[in-house]
């Protein structure tokens, strides 16, 4: 069964920083674009990043530019989310999924998603 796995989640003040991971079960991650996703409690699933299989280039929403980022390890195989500055309206569920066009705009379509990996961001 193709899965993929998130972890990494937790509690974390305000301006704090995280780190999120995603890897495969059944299936190896290097062969897929990957995207990240939030969902926060009563809202709409919302995506965050995603990162191209091939060249490494990756795309972000506005909101989180200049504060996460998303890399891959191919030794490792799995796609990392890192995030700094964390804001409080930034707690959430967060997931990972394969995207099958990740391209600049948005508007990503994905599949084979994760349970998620929950992140709250108090003091």
């Amino acid at each position: 069964q193709v899965q993929l796995v998130e972890s990494g989640g937790g509690l974390v003040q305000p301006g704090g920083s995280l780190i999120l991971s995603c890897t495969g079960s059944g299936f190896t991650l290097d062969s897929h674009n990957i995207g990240w996703f939030r969902q926060a409690p009563g809202k709409e699933r919302e995506e965050i990043a995603c990162l191209l299989r091939n060249d490494g280039r990756a795309y972000y929403v506005d909101s989180v530019k200049g504060r996460f980022a998303i890399s891959r390890d191919y030794y490792l195989k799995m796609v990392f989310l890192q995030m700094n500055s964390l804001k409080p309206e930034e707690t959430a569920v967060y997931y990972c999924a394969t995207v099958p066009r990740c391209m600049g705009g948005g508007n990503w379509s994905a599949e084979n998603w994760g349970q998620g990996t929950p992140v709250t961001v108090s003091s």
